[in-house]
């Protein structure tokens, strides 16, 4: 089996990301030994060490298929590997984002060329590539519009996307990404169509203050959700991470998100969302801007 996520990551460790001084850049990376990585449109960790993992995100239609030859290039002269999360729908606003549409659309192969598209783009590229597909199926938000589905249509729709993109580009590695809830073993499509297991692990302040009573920790979250993932024998990947509170809160998961744990065995890299969020937090908790260089709220 192969992992081109690990192996990026590998190489970027033994060759240049982790060696010589970090260079002047508006964040910090979170200290520690496991490897890092961001999605940062902004570019906030464009000459940051040591970042081995770029996350990108795009739809399935309305997409610029240029814009990936161009995050291939940024990476390779980072030494970086490519993390490419596909999201199965339009950004623009559309009566094409239902679930309804969707699911009827991918039983009936009308987003197969879609996938076909993006997959043939991925097979040119030169970084190690890992495609993370419809993520966060678990997810009861009602933020996206793949995730809460029966089970059995999911996982057809899922492996159905994996068979093509494999088709077009057998290199890659498939990242599955549940949220981590208590049912996203329901959703896990097999053995055969995972070689990554992702997380989305967020630290909002003042959600756990209303809801919890106390501030989380980082391991308070993940620790449930880790030990969900881990039973499938697979290596364990933070897809998205993110923290915002007082000083004291950020400098709290700043310090424990990249350090090696003896309970953690399989967690083989973070990954930080450097990004305002664009869907509401539940119950007014509004967007918060996960950004490092204004995470710490005042």
């Amino acid at each position: 089996m192969k992992y081109s996520f690990l192996k990026g990551i590998a190489a970027c460790a033994a060759v240049f990301c982790l060696a010589g001084p970090a260079l002047a850049a508006p964040v910090e990376v979170p200290p520690g030994d496991v490897p890092f990585g961001v999605y940062d449109p902004d570019g906030d960790f464009t000459d940051k060490n040591p970042v081995v993992i770029e996350h990108l995100f795009l739809p399935w239609e309305d997409v610029y298929l240029p814009s990936l030859n161009d995050a291939d290039q940024y990476a390779l002269e980072r030494h970086r590997a490519l993390l490419v999360t596909v999201e199965p729908w339009t950004w623009s606003r559309s009566e094409r984002n239902t679930a309804q549409y969707l699911r009827r659309g991918i039983a009936r192969g009308e987003y197969d060329p879609n996938m076909a598209a993006i997959c043939d783009v991925l097979a040119t590229l030169k970084s190690p590539v890992t495609l993370r597909f419809a993520h966060e199926m678990d997810d009861t938000s009602g933020q996206f519009i793949w995730a809460g589905w029966n089970p059995k249509d999911y996982i057809s729709a899922y492996r159905h996307m994996i068979d093509l993109c494999r088709a077009h580009a057998p290199n890659i590695t498939v990242m599955w990404s549940p949220l981590g809830e208590p049912n996203m073993a329901e959703y896990y499509p097999g053995d055969d169509y995972v070689d990554l297991v992702g997380l989305s692990i967020f630290g909002l302040q003042a959600w756990d203050e209303a809801k919890y009573g106390h501030d989380r920790t980082f391991d308070e979250i993940f620790a449930p959700r880790y030990e969900r993932a881990a039973k499938f024998g697979k290596p364990v990947v933070v897809a998205e991470l993110g923290y915002v509170g007082d000083a004291k809160y950020v400098q709290m998961w700043k310090d424990s998100v990249r350090v090696e744990k003896k309970d953690y065995p399989s967690l083989v890299g973070v990954v930080y969302f450097n990004q305002h969020e664009v869907y509401p937090w539940p119950e007014n908790f509004g967007t918060p801007d996960w950004r490092m260089k204004n995470q710490i709220l005042q």
